[in-house]
């Protein structure tokens, strides 16, 4: 049999052939046969051995066995996989998966209270047996989600022939956890308008994955789509249009087929900069409103900031910030911090008036203060990007996690001073770099985060580098992030994926993956993914994905 651990070097050329298990993240811990085994035309998943059967449990045992007979994924080989008909034909048959609970609870929690507790709190790991006799699967777990976890896995090792399910690596001893807590992908909803399909979508592919958290940077200087309560004049004056929201019920309905799936949602609203949406409903509050030439004050178009040094304007984001996470269940909500341009608060006349003696950065620090604890007050805690803490030096309480997204460089100050973080980097995890410039009038222009990230460069990242064994331990995880200037409906899956699923193989099993041995594993997860209706990027042509190896470049 043949043993995978995370320490190992994952599974060598000689084992990517149709026999492989192409699993995505690859479990920590591994063992594989050399059985044909084919899943019975009665195929049952069994929960009578468990406490009690959440109705989300239940819905995802459906899911699973509805993907067992919709996928009908062929074996990435040149035949795709006729050559083993006679064995997969005379194959001993799977009959059932049994569940079973192996804590203490009496009853089992639900699937979405378990993907909004608290974030090292979370149990997901599990074990899975599959024998080569026929008879009984077992999936072991001590949560629920550990459960869903593993149905996810169990899910993706069958190959299809002539209408049976099959796999040719049997006995298959799975043991599996994550190496990380936070496994993330962060969508913006502010440039591009997505509908709540859209977004429900690629709830369901992170889940395929195990990405566990949403960050949805749902507002900015575009666009206001959110209607939030008490403040329903920004979404009428800020969206797109009168359809392009996301009311109260569509966040509820985002948030809790996202929980159903394992996965929490983190909303931002940036302050004090992105903000310039909020002049069109609240203008006392907002400097430099599309002040021209925009590239003076703002990072993007349109310009505008909050007046972080007014007490009205401390009050009004106070007021806003609390509202809106009240729509959401997670523990967590981001306030940004991003970007803040100097030059807007410097020509603002009203702002300069407020500051009364202070520096920005002080104002800033008051602001956030005051801000973070109206979020403390409804039971969230902070989330920031990085500057907020590296460049303003604003004090912040010890819960909050900082974003590192300028550099990968930047992450060892950030543990050293002690905050947990998550990684975020352009430089690895950026879907959106690459495209060319997207401003107008510069012909000759690239994206500011050349080159294109591929799925190669965020594999190949790793998450501890320079860090002590003290500063690994504010490590929360990581996510890949998709700006979406240059992206819409139209081309939200082949931006996304599969090159996100790097992160979350990364983030699960750990670092130190092997590019060659990971790719016919992704081609696998690429199909797959374009079977459930997600329409993933091809890697390679077709050519190289049935002969693995082969299109290598030092093949």
């Amino acid at each position: 049999m043949m043993l995978l651990r995370v320490s190992q070097v994952l599974l060598g050329l000689s084992a990517l052939s149709s026999s492989a298990l192409a699993l995505w993240p690859q479990p920590r811990e591994l063992s594989t046969g050399t059985t044909p085994l084919k899943l019975s035309n009665d195929f049952s998943v069994s929960t009578k051995g468990l406490p009690s059967t959440p109705n989300d449990l239940q819905d995802a045992i459906r899911r699973t066995q509805g993907f067992l007979k919709t996928d009908k994924l062929q074996a990435l080989v040149p035949d795709r996989g006729a050559s083993s008909k006679s064995a997969v034909g005379s194959a001993r048959a799977l009959r059932s998966l049994r569940l079973a609970y192996t804590g203490t609870a009496r009853r089992l929690t639900s699937l979405a209270e378990e993907a909004i507790a608290d974030v090292e709190s979370r149990v997901e790991g599990y074990t899975l047996t599959v024998p080569s006799d026929g008879g009984e699967a077992v999936l072991q777990a001590n949560s629920t989600l550990g459960l869903f976890r593993g149905l996810t896995t169990f899910g993706q090792i069958w190959y299809e022939l002539e209408g049976t399910a099959y796999t040719l690596v049997a006995p298959i001893q799975i043991k599996d956890e994550p190496l990380y807590k936070y496994r993330g992908f962060m969508l913006d909803t502010a440039r591009n308008y997505f509908p709540v399909d859209d977004i429900k979508r690629t709830l369901d592919a992170m889940s395929w994955v195990k990405i566990n958290t949403l960050h949805w940077h749902v507002v900015d200087s575009q666009s206001f789509p959110l209607v939030v309560p008490g403040f329903q004049t920004l979404s009428e004056k800020g969206a797109y249009n009168a359809k392009a929201v996301y009311t109260p019920q569509n966040v509820k309905e985002i948030t809790d087929y996202a929980a159903a799936r394992g996965i929490d949602v983190i909303a931002e609203i940036d302050t004090p900069g992105h903000t310039a949406i909020l002049a069109h409903s609240f203008p006392e509050h907002i400097a430099c409103f599309e002040a021209s030439p925009w590239t003076k004050y703002a990072n993007e178009p349109p310009a505008g900031q909050l007046r972080l040094a007014s007490p009205a304007t401390v009050n009004f984001t106070s007021s806003l910030l609390t509202a809106a996470a009240k729509l959401f269940p997670s523990k967590f909500f981001s306030t940004g911090g991003d970007e803040i341009n100097a030059n807007c608060y410097k020509e603002d006349a009203e702002t300069q008036k407020d500051l009364a003696g202070r520096t920005v950065d002080e104002a800033l620090d008051g602001f956030t203060q005051a801000v973070h604890g109206a979020l403390k007050g409804v039971g969230k805690t902070a989330v920031v990007w990085e500057e907020m803490l590296l460049d303003h030096k604003v004090k912040l309480a010890n819960d909050t996690v900082v974003l590192v997204w300028i550099s990968s460089a930047n992450v060892q100050a950030v543990a050293q001073a002690g905050y947990r973080l998550v990684h975020a980097s352009n430089d690895f995890f950026y879907l959106d770099c690459g495209a060319g410039a997207w401003v107008g009038n510069f012909p000759d222009g690239n994206s500011w985060c050349d080159p294109f990230k591929t799925w190669q460069k965020s594999y190949s990242f790793n998450p501890i580098a320079n860090l002590t064994k003290e500063q690994e331990k504010f490590v929360l995880g990581g996510q890949h992030l998709l700006w979406t200037e240059q992206a819409g409906p139209t081309n939200l899956d082949e931006k996304i994926w599969p090159r996100a699923a790097s992160g979350a193989e990364l983030f699960w099993t750990g670092p130190g993956g092997d590019v060659r041995a990971a790719l016919p594993r992704l081609h696998d997860l690429q199909y797959r993914f374009v079977k459930r209706g997600v329409k993933a990027t091809p890697l390679q042509p077709e050519w190289c994905a049935l002969r693995p190896g082969k299109c290598d470049l030092d093949a």
